[in-house]
């Protein structure tokens, strides 16, 4: 290995994490209303509280970015490491612990869940459509974003193994990597579950609240 690829290698988690870091919904919305966004709606610097409190641009705005720095993070381990699936694994996760605890908002991220879907186009595009299938029938018939979330979290990595090569378990580093994922990102709905067992979880509307 050269030392031009030992360099790549270490700083691939870092990079991914500051870019997994990068707070787009808290930025949005304090170019748009001048506040904090965690302190309005459901606290949450995601699109779906972006979007209650914001607008529904704001909150397409926010989904494409987050989604995006995601799929950035991944496409550049691959590059750096000629698609050597487990940097890649690597990269998913820093990126995701970037947006769940963002060193610039003092470790007080997001959910994750449209990072994670940022992270794992490359990896097994056809896990996450199947996973967003099962997050639009859920929303749609429950209207709860925080219920369609978990679910679709917690299907991936049953997704991500049948999917990811058909007929072959697909290699260790994915498989733990989407576990570990899934883990994160429901261990942050936590307050989301609290609220749904109480009965007092907010439904998804396109409106703006007032």
């Amino acid at each position: 290995m050269s030392a031009g690829a030992r360099w790549a290698h270490v700083w691939i988690p870092l990079a991914a994490y500051l870019l997994g870091a990068i707070p787009f919904g808290f930025l949005i919305a304090k170019l748009r209303i001048g506040g904090d966004i965690r302190t309005t709606g459901s606290g949450n610097i995601g699109a779906a509280n972006v979007t209650r409190v914001v607008g529904q641009g704001a909150g397409a705005a926010t989904l494409l970015l987050d989604a995006g720095k995601g799929w950035l993070a991944v496409w550049l381990a691959a590059r750096f490491t000629g698609e050597d699936i487990a940097w890649m694994m690597v990269a998913a996760l820093a990126a995701i612990l970037g947006h769940l605890f963002p060193v610039w908002l003092g470790f007080r991220g997001g959910r994750g869940v449209a990072t994670g879907v940022g992270v794992f186009l490359p990896i097994c595009w056809t896990a996450v459509v199947a996973a967003l299938a099962i997050w639009l029938i859920v929303v749609a018939f429950w209207r709860y974003v925080s219920l369609g979330s978990i679910a679709a979290a917690a299907a991936l990595p049953l997704l991500t193994y049948l999917l990811y090569a058909p007929g072959h378990a697909p290699p260790h580093s994915v498989s733990l990597g989407t576990a570990l994922a899934a883990v994160l990102i429901i261990w942050k709905h936590r307050p989301n579950i609290e609220r749904l067992i109480a009965g007092t979880e907010d439904r998804f509307s396109l409106r703006r609240r007032k």
